[in-house]
């Protein structure tokens, strides 16, 4: 999905509304300039039409006509039946040539000679058998139009880049408090969700957003601190008694020998809780957003998965897995780490290849310098799918059709491990086929 800003478009539209409100404005100035010039230049083709009916050529009359149809580029001819009485000196009327296109009623009409149209007015007057003709280019009546229309879309185009400038500025400046809101938002933390005061944001479309966005700080802090006091009641109140149950079944295995096999089965139920019980609470104590104040020390990963081994070797051996070690960097080499957390993720990441591997079965670990540490973890099986490898990681997911005991949070604690390392983690088809864990982490 593209992402936009409402900066710009708002920008974009403001001069969009105008740019078409200048357009439309210069459309009827345009028209209107048009009508009043059509207006003007007729009013004096038939002032000097009427000059020419009634004055005495001879005289200072006729020589007003020809500075007016010099001024506007007037032709005229007066004459009487066939006989030309007078007419300027440019007058181009061929009367084999021209086309007379149309004529209004009131005299006026368009004619095409030259290759160019020319306005004409005609008149004819019956009680003193004269005819005056007059004709002038239309491209002169337009000729001062144009520049005007050129000057006034000149100061529109001035005009509007102002306008840009000052909405461009304003709407930024207006946009300070939507970044300002924006800053403290992102400031907002696990430990610092108090409301942001309304007080501090003058828009009034941001207060409804931020009365909502206060409310769902003060439900998120009432959720975190439900979780805190769970996890705490839940670390006290259940790893007691699970663990208390533990210990009288040991005493009643000891006490009734012969039903052994049953209280061992009930020991690995408790043993499975308590288990599920802590990764949990590991689980919700690893948050990412405090990756830096994790405390981290240089970790040797040649050390940790050697006792990660031995720690599993005794439910390797029930199953009679074989371990095959190979080392592909200097063993002195370390990345800084939290080496418990670290231990954790390489420990349950074994426990889940000891558990899906056949009895009699191998697993095999790899480790690599290149760029990185590369940690890779493979184990035999029979494949798995691709709905499978989109799910591992998730909490609580188990694969279908698979008879191993589990929480489903072994490979979900890792995820969130690595993540906290900055590292990357990712699930493939095993060339030996089962699952394969591949673990990147920055050298150091």
């Amino acid at each position: 999905m593209k992402v936009v800003s409402l900066q710009s478009k708002l920008v974009k539209t403001s001069l969009m509304s105008s740019i078409v409100a200048g357009c439309i404005a210069l459309l009827l100035f345009v028209l209107i300039s048009i009508y009043q010039t059509m207006q003007v230049q007729d009013q004096i083709m038939d002032e000097i039409s009427d000059m020419l009916l009634i004055a005495d050529l001879t005289k200072t009359s006729g020589h007003q006509i020809d500075e007016l149809s010099d001024q506007f580029d007037i032709q005229y001819r007066l004459s009487n039946q066939q006989q030309i009485l007078t007419q300027s000196e440019d007058f181009q009327l061929d009367q084999s040539y021209y086309k007379l296109i149309f004529k209004t009623a009131d005299h006026y009409g368009l004619i095409w000679q030259d290759h160019k149209l020319w306005r004409s007015y005609t008149i004819d007057e019956a009680d003193s058998q004269l005819q005056v003709m007059l004709l002038q280019p239309l491209d002169e009546r337009f000729d001062e139009l144009m520049h005007s229309f050129l000057s006034y879309l000149f100061i529109l185009l001035m005009v509007w880049l102002l306008q840009w400038i000052i909405v461009h500025f304003l709407i930024k400046r207006q946009f300070k408090v939507i970044h300002q809101l924006a800053a403290k938002i992102s400031a907002k933390s696990a430990d610092d969700l108090s409301p942001i005061q309304s007080s501090e944001v003058e828009l009034k479309e941001l207060q409804p957003m931020l009365r909502q966005l206060n409310h769902l700080l003060h439900r998120l802090d009432q959720s975190l601190q439900a979780e805190q006091r769970f996890t705490a009641d839940a670390s006290h109140e259940l790893r007691s008694p699970l663990s208390a149950i533990q210990m009288r079944l040991q005493l009643l295995q000891r006490k009734y020998p012969e039903r052994a096999a049953d209280f061992t089965q009930m020991q690995q139920d408790v043993s499975r809780g308590i288990q599920i019980l802590e990764n949990l609470l590991l689980l919700a104590r690893l948050d990412p957003e405090h990756a830096g104040s994790l405390p981290k020390t240089q970790v040797n990963l040649h050390i940790v998965i050697d006792e990660a081994v031995q720690a599993l070797h005794l439910f390797a051996n029930q199953k009679s897995i074989q371990f095959h070690l190979q080392s592909m960097t200097d063993e002195n080499h370390t990345t800084l780490a939290n080496q418990q957390l670290i231990f954790t993720c390489i420990r349950n990441i074994i426990d889940n290849a000891i558990r899906y591997t056949p009895e009699h079965g191998h697993v095999y670990i790899t480790l690599i310098q290149q760029q990185d540490l590369e940690l890779i973890f493979e184990n035999e099986g029979h494949g798995l799918n691709e709905a499978v490898f989109e799910r591992l990681g998730e909490r609580f997911y188990r694969a279908l059709g698979t008879k191993t005991q589990g929480s489903g949070l072994g490979l979900s604690i890792c995820t969130k491990i690595i993540e906290l390392h900055h590292g990357e983690i990712t699930f493939e088809q095993s060339q030996y086929g089962g699952l394969s864990v591949r673990i990147r982490l920055a050298l150091t």
